[in-house]
């Protein structure tokens, strides 16, 4: 039986935790692959977005008049509440199922797992991805609609038109035309707007894909 969506969540907020937990303060200090996000911002935006009411978030928005500016400056901002305040939130997240207001549980899932990418893979840090879980959060960001894709890298489905993404290791494909065998990693990144190498891409539909990236 696959495991629940929420289990899911549970499992990679609480791994992100233990990472998290292990490093040192250079180390939360270091660039994510969110642009101008330190490994800090990126903890702090994961540990206070969930908690983020109907009137603190509209007044956030009204404040920065763009939501991506809002989540830019708030993560930035709630990251000088301090390490240890952001672990107890995370655990308590974790621990709550606690999920951003008027968002579905796979769009928190994607959350944990995207910038999970984002702190690790500057770091070097080994992690693997739940293979249910590759599926879930990449038919979601396949399947947002614009204006919503601003919040999550850019059209997934105009970045992967014209081909079919297969990830072998997750029992996952997408679309249509000449083929890219992919990693579950490298295929999320893709997805979310993350970078890509050509090296980690391989099959007939690459020449299609390459200049996108």
């Amino acid at each position: 039986m696959a495991p629940s969506t929420h289990d899911l969540l549970t499992a990679e907020r609480l791994a992100l935790v233990d990472d998290l937990s292990a490093l040192t303060a250079a180390q939360w200090q270091e660039p994510s692959l969110c642009g101008g996000w330190r490994v800090v911002d990126v903890a702090a935006h994961l540990a206070w977005t969930p908690t983020l009411g109907a009137v603190q978030g509209a007044a956030a928005l009204a404040r920065y008049r763009s939501v991506n500016r809002m989540i830019a400056r708030t993560a930035v901002a709630w990251s000088a509440r301090g390490r240890e305040a952001i672990l107890e939130q995370l655990t308590d997240n974790a621990r709550s199922g606690a999920t951003p207001i008027g968002m579905p549980r796979v769009s928190a899932l994607a959350d944990a797992v995207v910038h999970g990418i984002d702190v690790r893979r500057p770091l070097g840090l080994p992690h693997d991805l739940p293979p249910p879980a590759v599926g879930r959060i990449a038919d979601f960001a396949l399947a947002t609609p614009w204006p919503l894709t601003a919040v999550i890298g850019g059209s997934s489905r105009r970045r992967v038109a014209g081909v079919r993404l297969v990830v072998p290791e997750a029992g996952w494909s997408h679309g249509d035309g000449p083929e890219v065998t992919l990693s579950a990693n490298a295929a999320v990144r893709l997805v979310y707007g993350r970078p890509v190498s050509g090296e980690e891409l391989d099959g007939p539909g690459v020449p299609v894909l390459l200049p996108r990236l």
